[in-house]
């Protein structure tokens, strides 16, 4: 019987000792996992293509009493809207004065004439994808290069077709409305004359750039565009690609659904 113990006492010290030693070498690299910087597949892989800066297109901008200063985040203009070229719709005493002299063979001239304003845009410089895409009002929702302010496809006060009122723009596609106010509801023709139909024509409030009917050599058609009237994609200026809008010859013309971006401040 005790040879019998021994004999049982020694056959579970082995399977010890075997269970033990095979269970610490099962793996050499058992020890804690240390994850290197840098090695995590969720880094930048993708590039954000809302951070934008519009920092290197304000040289661009240069009109009749028209300045723009950088405060913090945002760019701020001021411009008293007053038109680098002629027009009907100066007093015929300016130098600027010209007859009608455009291809609208209904052309009509409204009774409002260009008076001097004070409109302040505070834009934001580093424009991005609004969460909650606002509509554009009536009156001034962005700025030309020239220092013109840009208004949407409606006609006021009630939101109305331009399909009226566009008898009354000038040779250059612009007119004054009630107060004085100059403007442009459709292509700048003075802007796309002077810098190319695929040059960069203004900003909207939301900080996104504007450009001509044009771009890579071919017009561009409300089909090409979003529902804002614009899309992403690389321009003369921004190289490696920006959200931008796209003056067409077909309503919406400027802007289409509301500002693609959030709009920053205009008063006036």
């Amino acid at each position: 019987m005790n040879r019998f113990i021994k004999l049982v006492l020694i056959l579970v010290t082995s399977m010890f000792f075997i269970q033990m030693f095979s269970g610490c070498s099962t793996d050499n690299n058992t020890g804690p996992i240390i994850e290197e910087e840098g090695n995590n597949d969720d880094t930048d892989d993708e590039v954000d293509t809302t951070d934008y800066n519009i920092l290197s297109i304000l040289e661009m901008f240069e009109g009749t009493d028209l300045s723009y200063e950088v405060s913090g985040t945002n760019v701020i203009f001021t411009t008293a809207d007053l038109p680098n070229h002629t027009s009907p719709y100066w007093s015929t005493d300016n130098a600027l004065y010209e007859a009608y002299n455009g291809t609208n063979t209904s052309f009509n001239l409204n009774p409002n004439r260009i008076s001097e304003q004070n409109i302040v845009l505070t834009i934001p410089l580093n424009p991005s994808a609004a969460t909650n895409n606002e509509a554009t009002p009536l009156g001034p929702m962005g700025i030309s290069r020239n220092g013109i302010v840009f208004y949407n496809q409606y006609a006021g006060p009630n939101n109305q077709p331009l399909t009226n009122e566009i008898n009354s723009f000038d040779q250059w596609l612009g007119h004054p409305q009630n107060g004085g106010q100059y403007h442009y509801h459709i292509e700048p023709t003075y802007l796309t004359t002077t810098f190319g139909e695929d040059a960069f024509l203004g900003l909207l409030s939301d900080g996104f750039p504007v450009y001509g009917p044009m771009e890579g050599g071919i017009m561009v058609t409300n089909d090409d565009l979003d529902d804002f009237h614009g899309h992403t994609g690389a321009t003369a200026d921004f190289p490696t690609g920006i959200y931008h809008y796209h003056i067409t010859s077909e309503d919406p013309y400027l802007n289409g659904n509301g500002f693609y971006g959030t709009p920053g401040n205009v008063s006036q």
